[in-house]
């Protein structure tokens, strides 16, 4: 067990003088013993009693003689044993940083010149530093200046833009990008908020993945049509789909490729997005307005010709052919009414759902890989058309495909259904064919078309009503087989190949992760340098998590790429739904007007858990945040099961000499500012900037990965701390 600190010193005061008296006492034995019996006797009878008269002045030498040696050790010991240590530790840390605070120059001379010299070193390299920072500053003044301009335009665009490295994780987005991802993927029931009303993390951010606000299956897809466009050699290779928010709103997305030159490797991907919730709801307005129009036009067009039918009686009196005619002025006139009025409601253009150009035989290669991995049975695609294209939504279509052969394969009851897909010209449009061997089975097993429609039959016919198309169920003239049809819409001629997306560079870029790794290996073997982090801290109402006390506020920032996203950070206040003591309101300053009608800690953890998602947590003292946050998994739903890390431990293996590793002391010798101390942000934010000073120096001891930093900080006395 290690000891408390002043422990050690007070043993080394003490053990000049237990040495001096176990010396005199071993001295005393060895004379007693070479003695004979007469001399000892001697000898005793003659000390006894002068010590037992003059003892206390003896006693009371040796311990003004032991504190002596003891303060005379101790400074000793001090010189040149924790000087040489605490010059070691505070020149590495200048070693690292040349802006860090100089080596105190303290201790022996030797050790004071040994500090200057250090110093000297510093000052020279910290010169040649600036003046190196000077020249690339020139240098790159030019492309500083492309650079801004290229933000700015960026930030003007219409266009919401995001790009994403191999992974699927955001290296690249804009502003607007920032804003539709805030309005339209969000939870229900939540909003944007910082310390207001609202309680949410941001959807989006550097380093983490596009999964968590598009589905993953559908940027599988179009990143298989994207690869399969390149490999057949098209020079400006796109896909595009739609998807739908929580929100229920619907997203128009195109991904393209990133190149680092033409022609090149694909090092990531471009989304550029909109939202066509209004569009849609437009068109649909319109499809109605049409409809509803064909409706009356025919009731109209049966009451004209009826009439007209009478009026062609040569014997009909006048009033019955007055009354006739009148019946065809008054139809006209509410036909070309109406007709007015639709033109009217459907002037604006509207959109329908967004179909995308695909080779036909592009779609057929990808639904028999579909089919046969979901049904375990090979697809014959001999009979396709080679040169036909379709206009159509391809991830929506494989998917309604899949699901029919898959009803076909259960109604067979395990016999191949010999599935072939065909696809063949249908006048102006394009006629697709699953076909099966026994219809029978598929009509009479599976249900389709005659027994009422379950879920996922309907999605079917909701894709086919979205090409526009038809769906039914046709069977071979010989009964031996049978096929789904779908009629679909055909590419218009010289299809329209897609925009290459503009090189842009917004205000919120990490280029470096293009360069992430694939995320292979367990997070206790990567480097800590390649890891992504959160960084946070609590106020709170107290210091008893388990008696009573709660979280007044959360503050977190994060870490990627070994920089501080000041744009990205966490920030909420919490009614902690009890009183909140004077005495803390001094250090936090957080009063209880200030927390009234904040969100309960029950819906900020659920959204600072989403703000922590893939991520190491990292905070100062962490213990005593993380015992909170474990009381409340119950209530919030969420439990915080990532690694994290403490500043306050790895202080104490970067610096093992020093006796404070409080926030102050620790943020002086790496020569880190202290502001905003005791708000949650602040401190989250100060306790970043040592977490990335504090890196190197455990890398210079051996620490490199997270498992090597868990199991060090494992054996630190702070670590063993309980709250």
């Amino acid at each position: 067990m290690k000891l408390p600190r002043g422990t050690g010193a007070v043993l080394a005061m003490l053990l000049p003088g237990l040495a001096l008296a176990l010396w005199l006492v071993l001295g005393a034995g060895f004379l007693l013993m070479a003695l004979d019996g007469a001399a000892r006797t001697a000898l005793v009878g003659t000390l006894a009693p002068v010590a037992e008269s003059h003892g206390m002045v003896l006693v009371l030498w040796w311990v003004l003689f032991s504190a002596g040696a003891g303060l005379l050790a101790r400074r000793f010991y001090v010189a040149h044993a924790e000087a040489p240590g605490r010059l070691a530790d505070a020149a590495r840390v200048l070693a690292g940083d040349p802006a860090a605070p100089h080596v105190p120059a303290t201790g022996p001379a030797g050790l004071k010149a040994l500090a200057e010299v250090v110093n000297d070193l510093a000052g020279q390299r910290r010169a040649l530093q600036d003046d190196m920072a000077r020249l690339v500053a020139e240098a790159s003044r030019d492309v500083a200046f492309q650079r801004d301009q290229l933000a700015a335009l960026m930030a003007e665009l219409e266009q919401s833009v995001v790009v994403l490295n191999l992974e699927g994780r955001i290296l690249l987005y804009n502003a607007r990008a920032r804003t539709l991802f805030r309005r339209l993927f969000r939870a229900p029931g939540s909003a944007a908020g910082g310390t207001g009303e609202g309680v949410g993390a941001d959807p989006i951010g550097l380093g983490r993945s596009i999964h968590t606000v598009i589905d993953r299956a559908l940027m599988d897809h179009a990143r298989e049509t994207v690869e399969r466009l390149m490999g057949r050699g098209e020079a400006r290779p796109s896909a595009r789909f739609v998807t739908t928010t929580p929100l229920g709103h619907l997203v128009r997305v195109l991904l393209a490729p990133v190149r680092a030159e033409a022609g090149g490797a694909v090092t990531g991907f471009v989304l550029l997005l909109d939202d066509i919730t209004d569009e849609y709801e437009a068109r649909a307005r319109q499809d109605r307005t049409l409809i509803d129009l064909n409706e009356s036009a025919r009731a109209s067009l049966a009451a004209m010709q009826a009439a007209l039918d009478m009026l062609d009686y040569p014997d009909l009196d006048a009033p019955d052919r007055e009354r006739f005619q009148a019946v065809v002025r008054d139809e006209v006139t509410g036909l070309g009414t109406r007709l007015s009025l639709a033109a009217e409601a459907t002037s604006d253009t509207g959109a329908r759902w967004p179909l995308q150009d695909m080779l036909g035989a592009d779609l057929a290669a990808a639904a028999a890989r579909r089919i046969a991995a979901d049904t375990g049975h090979s697809v014959a695609t001999d009979a396709v058309d080679a040169d036909i294209w379709l206009s159509v939504d391809s991830f929506a279509l494989i998917g309604a495909l899949a699901f029919l052969a898959a009803r076909v394969a259960e109604a067979e009851g395990g016999a191949d259904p010999a599935f072939a897909l065909r696809l063949a010209r249908a006048g102006g449009r394009v006629h697709l064919d699953l076909a099966f061997a026994d219809a029978h089975a598929a009509a009479g097993g599976a249900g389709w078309p005659g027994a009422p429609m379950g879920a996922s039959q309907l999605c079917v016919r909701d894709v086919v009503e979205r090409h526009g198309g038809e769906l039914w169920l046709e069977r071979a003239r010989s009964g031996s087989g049978a096929c789904f049809r779908f009629l679909l819409p055909a590419a218009s001629e010289g299809h329209a190949e897609a925009a290459a997306p503009a090189e842009s560079r917004p205000a919120y870029f990490d280029f470096d992760l293009f360069a992430a790794s694939a995320g292979s290996h367990a997070s206790d073997d990567r480097l800590l340098s390649d890891l992504a982090y959160t960084v946070f801290d609590t106020e709170t109402t107290g210091l008893d998590p388990a008696g009573g006390d709660e979280i007044l506020q959360i503050g977190a920032t994060r870490i990627v790429n070994g920089r501080i996203l000041s744009s990205e950070c966490f920030d909420q206040l919490v009614d902690p739904g009890r009183s909140i003591p004077e005495a803390g309101i001094a250090v936090h300053g957080i009063r209880p007007e200030m927390v009234r009608g904040k969100p309960s800690i029950a819906r900020v953890l659920p959204a600072f858990h989403a703000f922590a998602a893939e991520t190491v947590l990292v905070g100062h003292n962490v213990a005593f945040d993380m015992r909170f946050l474990t009381l409340k998994e119950q209530a919030s739903g969420v439990a915080f099961d990532q690694p994290v890390l403490d500043t306050l431990l790895l202080a104490g293996l970067a610096h093992p000499g020093e006796e404070s590793h409080s926030m102050e002391a620790i943020a002086g010798r790496l020569g880190v500012t202290v502001s905003g101390r005791h708000t949650a942000l602040g401190d989250a934010l100060v306790t970043a900037d040592i977490f990335l000073k504090l890196l190197p120096l455990l890398r210079a001891r051996g620490i490199r990965t997270l498992g090597e930093a868990r199991a060090a900080a494992a054996t630190s006395y702070y670590a063993k701390l309980k709250y």
